[in-house]
């Protein structure tokens, strides 16, 4: 028994002689080597973006990337979702990371050569196609991340899985996906990780910086369909009807009085937005029917169903006033609040700042936008984060938003977002702040 221990205490001792962490020189040399591909692939993927659910030609090119690197590759989980793992030769940790790919129904007013000019149906009508919100480069960001970690897997400890998903914007009206299809069709069946990274590009800071916030950081948010019903009448008779339009109107109005004037905002804010109002042909016909689709972005269950349930009797009673009647459909598969695990951010912190320095790691406030990354941290602590990419030398309130048919990606940020990620990364499988120094 005390020659087993003897021994068995020679090969940890031997293990950990041999074993050369990597550090951070050697993460940063990487991604200025690979930035170049990086850019290429953002620029590629940012010509030919794809809406949710049809995400086939990015998908195609992942996973041939991932295939080529060694990896364990998955592909058609939530439909054209890619799951990869990566397994390093030490014992260790399981980490989740993960990329979105879909674009938006928006036609791109930039001026850059790459710019999209794809076409695709998006609610029964033909719409521009573009990589308004920046998945093109958080796709291009994780294949680097891919590369990189795939030539350190000798010297890695523990299981990455690498998870490139599908329809995060939504998907089109009578499927599933996103990250709810990806949970129900298995994906914590491939690895069952003890942490999870994400992250976003975003307009709101200057490329170098990234910020983050513990706990609650982005809101839960519902899609909502409001349909009014009244009685077609001609537009010179609108006794002789019931006017669905000014009914909508009338409920417009009133739904933004619910946060205005009806909900305590001093704890946690809300926002209910219209997005779209349809209905009517012709400038003399009061149509039978309007639509209208918005928005609910809540932090609080509580405040989410008392909001919801001020919609339900507004939208009913205005209508009601007015002769019509209408119904409020609330979506299924609402976003839950993206909330950061304190103690895990508290490491990502840590990691950032030794990657960066602690001025480029900004406190981030709360942020009404939302995000389905927040059903993944059902299964392990998470921690999402954003990265810049507005030119340094412009006005943040000037820049366009993320969603804006003129965003532009500053591409210094897609190396910003490929070293934050591996130092992240690699810092939690390794169990310390990385190093500076070469082994």
């Amino acid at each position: 028994m005390k020659g087993t221990l003897l021994l068995i205490a020679f090969w940890i001792v031997a293990a950990t002689a041999v074993r050369a962490d990597v550090t951070g020189a050697e993460i940063d040399a990487a991604v200025a080597a690979l930035e170049p591909r990086v850019i290429e692939w953002r620029r590629d993927f940012h010509s030919h973006p794809e809406l949710g659910n049809r995400e086939f030609r990015t998908s195609k090119i992942v996973a041939r990337h991932l295939r080529s690197l060694g990896l364990e590759v998955r592909t058609g989980i939530a439909h054209t979702g890619v799951v990869a793992l990566l397994r390093g030769s030490l014992p260790g940790p399981t980490i989740m990371l993960r990329a979105d790919m879909d674009a938006l129904p928006v036609t791109e007013r930039t001026d850059v050569p790459f710019r999209s000019t794809a076409m695709a149906e998006y609610r029964g009508r033909q719409v521009g196609v573009m990589h308004a919100c920046g998945h093109d480069a958080h796709t291009a960001i994780m294949m680097g991340v891919a590369e990189v970690l795939a030539a350190l897997r000798e010297r890695l400890p523990g299981i990455v899985m690498l998870v490139f998903q599908p329809a995060e914007e939504g998907v089109p009206e009578g499927e599933q996906g996103g990250a709810p299809l990806m949970i129900q069709e298995g994906l914590f069946e491939t690895a069952k990780p003890a942490a999870i990274f994400g992250l976003h590009v975003i307009s709101t800071l200057h490329a170098g910086t990234v910020g983050v916030r513990p706990g609650p950081f982005m809101a839960g948010s519902d899609f909502f369909r409001i349909q009014v019903t009244g009685r077609q009448s001609h537009g010179a008779r609108p006794w002789a009807g019931v006017d669905p339009i000014a009914t909508a109107a009338q409920i417009v109005n009133s739904l933004q009085a619910i946060v205005s004037r009806q909900t305590d905002i001093t704890a946690f804010p809300a926002v209910l937005s219209i997005g779209a109002i349809n209905g009517g042909v012709r400038h003399n016909i009061i149509p039978d029917s309007v639509e209208m689709l918005g928005t609910l972005r809540t932090f609080t269950p509580a405040l989410r169903q008392e909001i919801i349930d001020r919609m339900r009797r507004v939208v009913s009673n205005v209508a009601a006033a007015n002769g019509a009647t209408a119904t409020l459909e609330m979506m299924p598969d609402p976003n839950p609040v993206v909330d950061n695990d304190p103690a895990l951010t508290q490491r990502v912190v840590a990691s950032l700042q030794a990657a960066f320095g602690a001025e480029a790691v900004r406190a981030i406030g709360l942020q009404t936008v939302a995000e389905d990354f927040s059903y993944y941290a059902g299964a392990a602590p998470s921690v999402y984060y954003w990265v810049g990419i507005t030119p340094p030398g412009q006005d943040l309130r000037t820049a366009p938003d993320n969603h804006s048919d003129r965003f532009f990606v500053d591409e210094s940020g897609l190396a910003v977002g490929l070293k934050s990620m591996l130092h992240v990364s690699v810092d939690y499988l390794q169990g310390g702040a990385l190093s500076k120094k070469s082994p």
